[in-house]
């Protein structure tokens, strides 16, 4: 074997352990499109549709990353022949004619026919003989949908779409139509599919029966974008594709990624090159490149798509894989500085020509993968490395922070019901273990979230129907905690103390709290040895409702608990959707405030002493630095609930000192004030 061939091997096994080992990536997929098909129903029922893509959809778990998703309404049906509208409920579906003619390649004008929808009949403007739907008047839209909307923070235009940050997470929404139907432009690519035999027919089959989305954003060949024409966009047809990929191919595509951002776009303000022509490239050269995709041959498989690149760049064409008509540099080369920039671009593209594969040593990221093994003279065979398996606890801290990051959004209960029918009907069918694992921890998720929303809207009723009522909100949470992860469990302990069941509440917390001390426990961190010892033997499912410790998540338009609804309103109102407590914080809360209020003195001064002290010695393994605002009050609430107030007091004002990851601080300082207050009284 070459050393070409051995540093492509070192350079493969290195990516797996920065970006992911074929498993993980699969992890990352699979659960993330069974959350998708779970929500599904709920989105139908209320007329829309939502649909994630960008970088995290497709797999990468980048520090920088930000979410991107596509948002439409299921009422809004595009046709591109007049016949197609004889399929539609014109009382209710708002009919929308494509037109691809008189408009550059992979752009397209969206006339309106018939609306049902007033937010689109204020976006129209008239053209020639008919009504055309405005890209501006449609971002105008979504920008106000989302500042109006409370999960949002910093809103803003970006692009064709409206930006915001929720929960620390930036996130861009694009509005957009969804067609069924293809444009006649894409015959082109749908004939050298064929040819090519790429995609697989069965992916290509699938593309074709999901359709493609127009986005709110117009060409930029003329000083000004043309507010009529909307961009062709292929997102789910491009995640479809990058799933097709095999690991090599992908890893590739992630070493496209890192040459472009840590290399060639380094110090650029505004560069000539995107990510997602680094995609485009990787799509033309996986379908008509005849490169062996291998780990062995990894560096060969960059250097000929950077030499495609770098062809491209020259000639001034970057073809689009689904609309080759479509010159992606064309808008770039439209202005003076677009054209400075592709000739200093080519001049930086040739030197790094001149390099050879050595370029990649630039990078950061490359390097360290690259410079490390050799520093450990492990340049050798790498056979047993390429299968790379991972200590299952690794992996499964991997489908842990995945499931934990798929936020299932607070329905009513009707919608709660859809999604619960349709978990059923998925139960029925074959799910690999990781889409079991999703649907697992959805349900959890919902019968957490209806049971809550249903004591909250519930009134007061017979005491005969809020004991039968009691019964049924406990039954649910009881299932929640059997199949959800260990920290399910406290919702059903929130419930007692809520309902002034104390010794119920404190007999789950007990059963909480043994577990907690298990060897083999999984939170933020694990030991693996233990973990893997222990757990041996048992199935994925019986490993995540023993083994698996989450914060638990209570969300702030929902009433819990009385102690803390304080912080929960002023959070709220703050624009924070949910509130973070660790587990082994929640449990020594609980079993203050329960032996509290049944009078066990030694119980509830020992668990205050047990709480005080995690907060005072943790090293941030039990209760990160970012929730510690909130732990830090929830020791001054217990402190001042047993009538502690000098504690209390200091136990606030650490609550000021942390980082306002929960935005409580008018909480914190009205019960400051509360405390002062007592102190003045006492004098």
């Amino acid at each position: 074997m070459d050393d070409s061939c051995r540093v492509s091997e070192v350079l493969y096994v290195g990516l797996c352990d920065n970006v992911g080992t074929p498993t993980e990536v699969a992890v990352r997929r699979e659960i993330m499109d069974m959350a998708e098909m779970i929500k599904k129903p709920a989105q139908i029922h209320r007329c829309y549709r939502e649909m994630e893509s960008g970088s995290h959809r497709e797999g990468f778990r980048f520090k920088s990353s930000d979410r991107d998703s596509m948002l439409w309404s299921t009422n809004h049906k595009v046709i591109t022949d007049i016949s197609q509208s004889s399929v539609y409920d014109l009382s209710k579906h708002t009919i929308i004619f494509m037109e691809d003619t008189a408009t550059p390649p992979g752009f397209v004008r969206l006339q309106l026919l018939t609306s049902q929808d007033g937010d689109i009949e204020s976006s129209v403007i008239q053209f020639s003989d008919g009504m055309y739907i405005s890209n501006l008047k449609w971002r105008q839209i979504m920008l106000t949908t989302m500042v109006e909307n409370n999960s949002y923070s910093d809103t803003k235009s970006h692009g064709p779409c409206a930006s915001g940050v929720s929960c620390y997470v930036e996130v861009d929404v694009a509005g957009c139509f969804h067609c069924s139907y293809w444009s006649r432009l894409t015959c082109y690519w749908r004939k050298r599919c064929t040819l090519h035999n790429w995609p697989p027919n069965h992916v290509f089959d699938d593309i074709l029966r999901n359709g493609c989305h127009f986005v709110s954003v117009g060409s930029k060949m003329a000083a000004a974008e043309n507010e009529l024409e909307w961009r062709m966009s292929f997102s789910q047809a491009e995640q479809k594709l990058v799933y097709s990929l095999n690991h090599t191919q992908f890893l590739c595509y992630v070493l496209l990624k890192l040459f472009l951002k840590e290399i060639v776009n380094r110090d650029i303000k505004e560069p000539f090159l995107s990510s997602y022509f680094m995609k485009t490239t990787m799509f033309w050269l996986v379908q008509i490149g005849n490169i062996s995709w291998c780990p062995n041959n990894l560096l060969d498989c960059f250097w000929k798509c950077f030499k495609y690149l770098i062809h491209c760049v020259h000639r001034g064409v970057l073809p689009n894989f689904f609309i080759p008509q479509n010159n992606m540099f064309a808008s770039k080369l439209a202005t003076v500085s677009g054209v400075r920039a592709r000739e200093c671009l080519l001049k930086q593209l040739n030197c790094y020509y001149e390099m050879g594969v050595t370029c990649l040593l630039q990078s950061p990221t490359v390097r360290k993968m690259m410079v490390e093994p050799v520093l450990r003279n492990s340049l050798v065979r790498m056979e047993p490395l390429l299968r790379h398996t991972k200590s299952s606890a690794y992996t499964e801290l991997c489908i842990k922070n995945e499931l934990n990051d798929e936020h299932f959004p607070q329905t009513d209960i009707q919608e709660s019901y859809f999604i619960l029918r349709y978990i059923i009907i998925l139960s029925n069918q074959s799910l690999t273990v990781y889409e079991a694992l999703a649907s697992q921890k959805c349900t959890a998720d919902v019968l957490v979230q209806v049971t809550f929303k249903y004591l909250n809207n519930s009134t007061k009723s017979a005491n005969k129907k809020i004991c039968i009522t009691n019964r049924l909100i406990g039954n649910l949470l009881k299932l929640a905690g059997r199949v959800g992860d260990v920290s399910c469990l406290f919702y059903l302990a929130l419930h007692y103390h809520r309902t002034s069941r104390y010794t119920e509440a404190l007999h789950v917390t007990a059963r909480v709290k043994s577990r907690l001390t298990q060897p083999y426990i999984m939170c933020s961190i694990v030991d693996q040895e233990s973990y893997n010892e222990y757990v041996a033997g048992w199935s994925l499912s019986k490993r995540m409702r023993r083994a698996l410790l989450n914060h638990v998540r209570l969300h702030n338009d929902v009433y819990y608990i009385q102690e803390l609804d304080l912080e929960r309103r002023v959070s709220q109102e703050n624009g924070t959707l949910i509130s973070y407590i660790s587990p082994f914080v929640l449990t020594e809360m609980l079993s203050v405030f329960c032996n509290y209020r049944l009078g066990n003195r030694s119980q509830y001064l020992q668990s205050l002493t047990d709480l005080q002290t995690l907060l005072l010695y943790d090293d941030w393994r039990y209760v990160p630095l970012y929730i510690r605002d909130l732990s830090w009050q929830i020791l001054g609430i217990c402190q001042h609930v047993v009538e502690d107030l000098h504690g209390a007091l200091q136990s606030y004002q650490q609550s000021l000192s942390q980082i306002p990851f929960h935005k409580i601080q008018n909480a914190t300082k009205y019960r400051i004030a509360f405390i002062l207050n007592r102190f003045s009284e006492r004098k």
